[in-house]
């Protein structure tokens, strides 16, 4: 079922999958964070709580909320059959998403500067449309972040190969 607009309007994610999903994923978190700050100590010494004592509660936490969240969404599955994005929406969540996943990946291999380069010239050409100005802003925005962070602030982003081979 195609929408006017020529969108594919078919639910790709129901209420009730993404309700369990994100209950699940808050289980696992709380559950991460609970063996982490056992891990670190999450008791208490003869100064006082130990650093891990605060984030177990926090995590334990996390993980009676994600049961709940659970419970009450298998409970109530026929009130959450319905779609919660259509395949439409959700290409439109994934042409943002994709590209900046690679921009985060990016940045662990080319450095922030070189990354966010390519990341602005790619939105600015692809989905701006835009010529010759994708090259002035997508050179501009990192010569920006870099006399702000790194000459002002004084705080060093990710470098890569590139600033390496010019003494940055």
């Amino acid at each position: 079922m195609s929408g006017e607009d020529g969108g594919d309007h078919r639910p790709a994610i129901r209420v009730l999958t993404a309700e369990v999903a994100v209950a699940l994923l808050f289980v696992a978190l709380g559950a991460l964070v609970i063996v982490d700050s056992a891990r670190i100590g999450a008791g208490w010494a003869d100064d006082g709580p130990q650093a891990g004592n605060f984030p177990f509660y926090v995590g334990a936490l996390m993980v009676v909320a994600g049961v709940a969240n659970l419970l009450i969404a298998m409970r109530s599955r026929w009130l959450l059959g319905g779609p919660f994005v259509s395949r439409a929406g959700l290409g439109h969540v994934l042409h943002v998403l994709v590209p900046t996943a690679i921009f985060a990946g990016l940045i662990a291999l080319l450095g922030m500067y070189v990354a966010a380069a390519i990341f602005i010239a790619w939105f600015m050409l692809r989905h701006g449309r835009f010529r010759w100005t994708a090259a002035v802003v997508a050179l501009g925005v990192p010569l920006v972040l870099f006399l702000v962070f790194e000459r002002w602030f004084l705080v060093p982003l990710p470098k890569g190969p590139l600033e390496a081979m010019l003494g940055f």
